[in-house]
Protein backbone atom coordinates (compact mmCIF):
# COMPACT_ATOMS: atom_id res chain seq x y z
CA UNK A 1 0.00 0.00 0.00
CA UNK A 2 2.83 2.65 0.92
CA UNK A 3 4.58 1.65 -2.26
CA UNK A 4 1.27 2.29 -4.38
CA UNK A 5 1.31 6.06 -3.34
CA UNK A 6 4.71 6.34 -3.55
CA UNK A 7 4.59 5.33 -6.95
CA UNK A 8 1.23 7.74 -7.60
CA UNK A 9 2.98 10.55 -5.91
CA UNK A 10 6.38 10.20 -8.82
CA UNK A 11 3.50 9.68 -11.29
CA UNK A 12 1.80 13.18 -10.54
CA UNK A 13 3.52 16.36 -11.67
CA UNK A 14 4.86 18.13 -8.71
CA UNK A 15 5.92 21.44 -9.65
CA UNK A 16 4.82 24.28 -11.64
CA UNK A 17 7.10 24.02 -14.66
CA UNK A 18 5.93 19.63 -14.63
CA UNK A 19 2.36 20.78 -14.68
CA UNK A 20 2.98 22.89 -17.13
CA UNK A 21 4.79 20.81 -19.64
CA UNK A 22 1.78 17.93 -18.52
CA UNK A 23 -0.89 20.81 -19.70
CA UNK A 24 1.07 21.07 -22.98
CA UNK A 25 1.68 17.96 -24.26
CA UNK A 26 -2.54 17.04 -23.39
CA UNK A 27 -3.36 20.35 -25.82
CA UNK A 28 -1.11 19.20 -28.59
CA UNK A 29 -2.49 15.43 -28.44
CA UNK A 30 -5.71 16.91 -28.12
CA UNK A 31 -4.82 19.10 -31.04
CA UNK A 32 -3.77 16.92 -33.42
CA UNK A 33 -6.98 14.71 -32.38
CA UNK A 34 -9.28 17.51 -33.33
CA UNK A 35 -7.29 18.59 -36.44
CA UNK A 36 -7.37 15.05 -37.27
CA UNK A 37 -10.62 15.00 -37.10
CA UNK A 38 -11.92 18.11 -38.95
CA UNK A 39 -9.79 17.08 -42.44
CA UNK A 40 -12.19 13.55 -41.91
CA UNK A 41 -15.26 15.57 -40.88
CA UNK A 42 -14.56 17.99 -44.21
CA UNK A 43 -13.54 15.42 -46.22
CA UNK A 44 -16.95 13.79 -45.71
CA UNK A 45 -19.08 16.99 -46.42
CA UNK A 46 -17.29 18.07 -49.47
CA UNK A 47 -18.67 14.86 -50.80
CA UNK A 48 -21.88 14.96 -49.33
CA UNK A 49 -21.91 18.41 -51.05
CA UNK A 50 -21.14 17.54 -54.30
CA UNK A 51 -24.04 15.13 -54.40
CA UNK A 52 -26.15 17.87 -53.89
CA UNK A 53 -27.26 19.41 -57.09
CA UNK A 54 -30.30 21.17 -55.51
CA UNK A 55 -27.77 23.81 -54.01
CA UNK A 56 -25.68 24.51 -57.18
CA UNK A 57 -23.41 21.35 -55.92
CA UNK A 58 -22.61 22.92 -52.25
CA UNK A 59 -23.94 24.17 -48.98
CA UNK A 60 -22.26 27.92 -49.28
CA UNK A 61 -18.75 27.07 -49.78
CA UNK A 62 -16.57 28.91 -52.18
CA UNK A 63 -13.16 26.74 -53.00
CA UNK A 64 -12.34 25.32 -49.26
CA UNK A 65 -13.64 28.62 -47.50
CA UNK A 66 -17.61 28.60 -46.21
CA UNK A 67 -19.06 31.52 -46.91
CA UNK A 68 -21.47 33.36 -44.48
CA UNK A 69 -22.00 36.85 -43.72
CA UNK A 70 -24.27 38.27 -41.26
CA UNK A 71 -25.08 41.64 -42.78
CA UNK A 72 -26.76 39.64 -46.47
CA UNK A 73 -28.40 43.42 -46.28
CA UNK A 74 -25.07 45.06 -46.58
CA UNK A 75 -24.46 46.93 -49.87
CA UNK A 76 -20.91 45.24 -49.85
CA UNK A 77 -22.07 41.55 -48.53
CA UNK A 78 -24.75 41.98 -51.66
CA UNK A 79 -22.35 43.17 -54.25
CA UNK A 80 -19.64 40.06 -53.48
CA UNK A 81 -22.26 37.69 -53.13
CA UNK A 82 -23.41 39.07 -56.53
CA UNK A 83 -20.05 38.64 -57.83
CA UNK A 84 -19.73 35.16 -56.69
CA UNK A 85 -23.17 34.33 -58.54
CA UNK A 86 -24.88 33.69 -55.24
CA UNK A 87 -28.09 35.01 -53.84
CA UNK A 88 -28.34 35.29 -50.11
CA UNK A 89 -30.26 33.40 -48.55
CA UNK A 90 -33.68 35.18 -46.25
CA UNK A 91 -34.48 33.36 -42.58
CA UNK A 92 -34.04 29.39 -43.20
CA UNK A 93 -33.83 29.28 -46.69
CA UNK A 94 -30.67 28.01 -48.31
CA UNK A 95 -28.13 30.52 -50.37
CA UNK A 96 -28.20 29.45 -53.74
CA UNK A 97 -26.85 30.49 -57.24
CA UNK A 98 -28.45 33.08 -58.87
CA UNK A 99 -30.05 33.06 -61.80
CA UNK A 100 -27.81 33.62 -65.05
Amino acid sequence: MMLLSFLLLLAAPQTQADMNRSAGSSYARADAAMTAQWKRTYAYMKGRDAQDTSRGGGFGYVGDKLLTTGNAGDDRDTALLAKLGLVPMTGEEPMRVAAA
